[in-house]
């Protein structure tokens, strides 16, 4: 089992992240892809992906940040792409939903920088890890637009949401869809209209890639705890029930679908 997405990163496990970590492992998580937003934090990831084998680091800058920049930002980041162990160029993407921590940064710098990661990735032969929120049509027009950047397979929509259609159109780029801990809430999430578990029925196995994004995104029955990696198990138990298959084949198949895609 491979947690392909998460954030270790972050303060939330400054105290305890080797616990966290090998908590994981001995649960029966296999590998951790631990993901970077901006330059520290992709920094960070790439400190702890040398500490264990088992640990990779992906790089990139977040929508969140498109306007914190750094002076040279774009070759600070190939430098730490070309680090051993890097796997993804991401999280980048677009999200034009109004958070209280961080209103909406500029649409148009967005796009400008999700552009240049495409490219960088393309230089570097690296899949994108894709960050959107309610940003669907314009995160697919940008991706048209590169077609010829993309690489096969081109990536993975993190914690996949959106409407059918816009599913369809990831998938048919050929786009793995990553699931998270949130498609075992009921409801729908603000500004969506499909319910995520009917995307995951929609989705082939063999295109589904599992993640926790902890610490956020906490699967029930551990929600309004911390999420951590060992908890991509219970998401991986859920989407089985939803499949209607069984456990190890959704182990199986999206351990060997992370293993394909990130060449772990």
């Amino acid at each position: 089992m491979i947690d392909a997405h998460c954030h270790l990163n972050f303060h939330s496990f400054e105290k305890d992240c080797d616990e966290v970590i090998n908590n994981a492992f001995k649960a029966g998580v296999t590998k951790i892809i631990n993901v970077g937003t901006k330059i520290d934090s992709s920094e960070k990831a790439i400190e702890l992906a040398q500490r264990y084998n088992n640990l990779y680091a992906t790089v990139g800058i977040h929508p969140h940040h498109a306007d914190k920049l750094e002076e040279n930002w774009l070759e600070k980041l190939e430098n730490l792409a070309k680090k051993p162990k890097v796997v993804a160029i991401g999280e980048v993407g677009l999200d034009y939903f109004s958070y209280k921590s961080n209103d909406i940064v500029s649409l148009k710098l967005q796009k400008e920088i999700f552009a240049k990661q495409i490219e960088l990735a393309c230089k570097l032969k690296l899949p994108l890890q894709i960050h959107n929120r309610q940003a669907g049509k314009d995160i697919i027009d940008i991706l048209l637009d590169h077609k010829s950047y993309l690489l096969n397979p081109p990536g993975v929509f993190h914690c996949f949401a959106g409407s059918r259609e816009f599913l369809k159109s990831a998938l048919n780029m050929g786009f793995y869809i990553g699931l998270d801990g949130n498609i075992t809430y009921n409801g729908l999430a603000p500004g969506e209209d499909t319910d995520l578990k009917e995307l995951v029925r929609y989705t082939p196995i063999d295109r589904i890639i599992l993640e926790t994004d902890s610490p956020f995104l906490t699967p029930i029955p551990k929600r309004g705890s911390r999420n951590v990696p060992e908890y991509v198990i219970i998401t991986a138990e859920f989407v089985a029930k939803l499949k209607d298959t069984t456990f190890k084949e959704i182990e199986a198949k999206t351990t060997g679908n992370a293993i394909k895609l990130f060449k772990l």
